[in-house]
């Protein structure tokens, strides 16, 4: 349990969603003391919660009734939408708690959704898997009303510690999302690694601690262009895009040669190139961060 968090005997929230991620959170509030009221479309997901002493609600509208806070553990906005919108009734003086992942701008519409029907709502972006709710070292993105965070930051410390990100309640959907953009683009390479290994004959195991080194090396690369890039220096003193399309090619036919499939780092090659076609060949790779950025 995250030991940062105040034990609360007599507090109470509902947790609306029992994915993975809800019933982590809702046992997670369970351990930590609170009353908890639980809700989710198949009930069966509840019975182990109920067990332990969770109550499950028989509508949504009950579940809403029961607590001022009310955290939503959903696959997406639309489905706060078709859950909620027939008990919009019940959500006046709520305050929403939304963990689920969407785009900026649908957090910006779901705040402004839920104070038409009288709720305030705070927006969440959960930087761990189910496994990590509880845990300390854990964190949370939140955006919204810096007052209503406040007020609410020891319920929201029960399940990760938390990183106020501003009051534009699009921030931390923002956030979380530019995490995810870097997260499934390493990941991904790592496994594309992993196949073309394979391929090869060494295993994956073999590999991994050479792509552990890569991968922790990186955070030398960021403290190093970080400057640069936000100085608009993109000198190619230390490398160049040209050597980075030379470099790729040579990955992309190693790939082919091995008889995996290449779209990846083709992919990334055929950036490269678009920059050295824009005459950025003599340029560090961080050009890439202003042809990024242009609209096509």
């Amino acid at each position: 349990m995250n030991t940062s968090a105040t034990h609360h005997p007599s507090a109470s929230v509902t947790v609306v969603g029992l994915g993975p991620m809800g019933r982590a959170m809702a046992g997670a509030y369970l351990d930590a003391g609170y009353r908890v009221t639980v809700w989710n479309r198949t009930a069966s997901r509840a019975d182990e919660l109920v067990a332990r002493g969770a109550v499950l609600a028989a509508t949504v509208e009950e579940a809403l009734r029961a607590n001022e806070a009310v955290v939503l553990s959903l696959t997406d906005y639309a489905a706060m939408y078709a859950i909620l919108e027939p008990a919009a009734a019940a959500l006046e003086g709520r305050v929403l708690v939304n963990l689920s992942s969407d785009t900026p701008e649908e957090a910006r519409k779901g705040a402004a959704w839920a104070a038409k029907h009288g709720a305030r709502h705070l927006t969440g972006g959960v930087q761990t898997p189910p496994s990590g709710i509880g845990a300390a070292e854990s964190s949370t993105y939140y955006s919204g009303p810096r007052d209503l965070f406040e007020e609410h930051e020891d319920l929201l410390k029960v399940l990760t510690d938390t990183d106020f990100r501003g009051e534009d309640p699009g921030l931390a959907a923002l956030y979380y999302q530019l995490q995810m953009d870097l997260f499934w683009t390493a990941l991904t390479a790592w496994l594309h690694m992993a196949a073309v290994a394979d391929a090869n004959g060494i295993a994956l195991s073999e590999i991994k601690p050479y792509a552990s080194r890569t991968l922790t090396g990186m955070d030398q690369f960021l403290d190093f262009y970080t400057p640069r890039i936000e100085a608009g220096d993109h000198g190619g003193d230390v490398d160049r895009i040209s050597m980075a399309v030379a470099s790729l090619d040579h990955v992309v036919h190693t790939t082919r040669d091995s008889g995996v499939d290449p779209a990846l780092p083709a992919a990334v090659l055929e950036t490269f190139r678009r920059a050295a076609s824009a005459g950025y060949q003599d340029d560090s790779l961080t050009r890439l961060f202003e042809v990024f950025g242009r609209r096509p």
